[in-house]
């Protein structure tokens, strides 16, 4: 979906998981609700431009007049398993480093095809958590994560703590012999490990808010 901001992609996901819910279309202050927004007149203004572009139609005599348009029918979707709750903050425990391996994994989201952009082996993970919200990252939202074992500096990551057991979403720097996981939030102090005790699980790629 190109050109729209995350804010107008939040709202479309939140039109389309309340009509696969419940079948027929919110109303302006469902959406609100849904996506966390502090006015209708916001909502109004995304849904106005995503209107124009194709994305959606309205009725605007009608208290639930919103339906998803022609172009947001035809953007293609791909299915990505959801693996779990990842911590953004203190680190929580999973059972083990094969949980990333997840083709059998029942829960699953329809993802647009551009976020994933042709990646393989891409995961969702249910974020727990604040030690991510200067990265626009809250308690609630789902990253979508690619499998990898190596990560440059300052790439947000799942982060295996071998001696916890344990796994937490951090930005990963290596300094002075040592790795440096890194909160997004000023309240919150770095980890310091060696790097035989770390091991990347995966990168991530995108941010979705989780509309339960």
């Amino acid at each position: 979906m190109k050109n729209l901001t995350p804010r107008q992609y939040q709202i479309l996901e939140a039109l389309r998981d309340f009509l696969n819910k419940k079948g027929y279309p919110p109303t302006v202050r469902d959406i609100q609700r849904a996506c966390g927004i502090s006015s209708t007149s916001v909502v109004d203004y995304n849904l106005k431009v995503l209107e124009r572009m194709g994305y959606l139609r309205r009725d605007r005599e009608v208290s639930r007049g919103i339906d998803i348009g022609e172009r947001e029918r035809r953007t293609a979707t791909v299915r990505v398993p959801v693996a779990g709750y990842i911590a953004a903050g203190e680190p929580i425990p999973v059972p083990t480093p094969d949980t990333w391996h997840l083709e059998a994994s029942a829960e699953a989201l329809e993802v647009a095809e551009e976020m994933i952009k042709g990646r393989e082996e891409v995961f969702a993970l249910k974020v727990k958590g604040t030690s991510m919200v200067d990265a626009y990252i809250n308690d609630g939202d789902v990253v979508l994560m690619q499998a990898a074992a190596t990560a440059n500096d300052g790439d947000m990551v799942a982060a295996w703590l071998k001696k916890e057991n344990e796994v937490t979403l951090k930005r990963i720097y290596r300094e002075g012999g040592r790795i440096r996981l890194q909160p997004a939030n000023i309240q919150m102090s770095p980890l310091y490990l060696d790097p035989d005790e770390v091991e990347v699980q995966g990168r991530v790629i995108g941010v979705l808010r989780w509309l339960d």
